[in-house]
């Protein structure tokens, strides 16, 4: 059984995987943003097995570290981290929005701060091998401009979101070269498309599936030895966006991502 971060944890796909993660008799470890929330969720899944909750708001890049920090002294057993939270492309005609920092807000919580809760807490991934990193992207992927990686050009939300998740993917093929042979993996998919939660919801968008068509890719790449490096539409192998296994790109991507989270 293993030790199971999973981050968007109080709603949706986050939420439906933690449940079935601790009935399976793994240890659940469930991020949210809201206190409140978060402690219902963790009283709620206790009944079902051991869990414990950490609170963080991911557009403060200050947050994430913290949480890494507080996740791994708390739990150094931790083997399996998920990466699930996210923010959507926001209601139909919105406009570009900001994190804490001052980074654009889908930049920021679906990618920056995946990469700084990893880098946090690779440390004690590394130490309980074989250990499993799952980055919650999605089939949505659009280049992100290395000139304009904020998005302060043209912004409309469903492409500031496609980018994000782009570099997502581009960032997790890397990764998993740079962890090659040390019993880290890390993989990358699409859950399901179009899923009822109130990310989708508020795009104005109708769902198409359920958080439980969702949940089997993600319940997979975290309980199953499945290689590294992969991206898989639901529980399927498939093909990111072509440019995202660029190693150019990759190369570039970490450089302005380092850039960024430098601010």
């Amino acid at each position: 059984m293993s030790t199971i971060l999973i981050t968007g944890a109080t709603s949706g796909l986050g939420r439906h995987v933690a449940f079935e993660l601790v009935r399976s008799g793994h240890v659940v470890l469930a991020h949210g943003r809201d206190r409140g929330r978060t402690e219902a969720l963790v009283e709620e899944l206790r009944a079902e097995g051991e869990a414990a909750g950490f609170v963080a708001d991911l557009a403060s890049l200050a947050e994430v570290r913290e949480l890494g920090a507080r996740v791994a002294e708390a739990r150094p057993d931790l083997d399996v981290l998920i990466n699930n939270a996210g923010v959507g492309a926001g209601s139909p005609g919105a406009g570009r929005e900001l994190s804490t920092d001052g980074h654009e807000l889908r930049l920021a919580v679906n990618y920056l701060a995946p990469v700084v809760l990893t880098r946090a807490l690779l440390p004690t991934l590394r130490a309980n091998t074989p250990s499993r990193i799952v980055n919650v992207g999605s089939v949505g992927q659009e280049p992100l401009p290395f000139d304009d990686p904020e998005f302060t050009r043209g912004y409309a939300g469903f492409a500031a979101y496609c980018r994000a998740k782009f570099a997502l993917a581009a960032h997790t093929f890397a990764l998993a070269e740079e962890l090659a042979g040390t019993g880290v993996s890390v993989n990358v998919l699409h859950p399901a498309t179009f899923m009822d939660t109130a990310m989708v919801r508020e795009g104005g968008v109708a769902p198409w599936s359920t958080v439980a068509d969702g949940a089997p890719g993600v319940l997979a790449l975290a309980t199953r030895d499945l290689g590294t490096g992969g991206y898989f539409d639901g529980t399927s192998p498939a093909r990111a966006h072509e440019a995202a296994y660029d190693e150019v790109v990759q190369k570039r991507l970490l450089t302005v991502t380092d850039q960024l989270i430098a601010l």
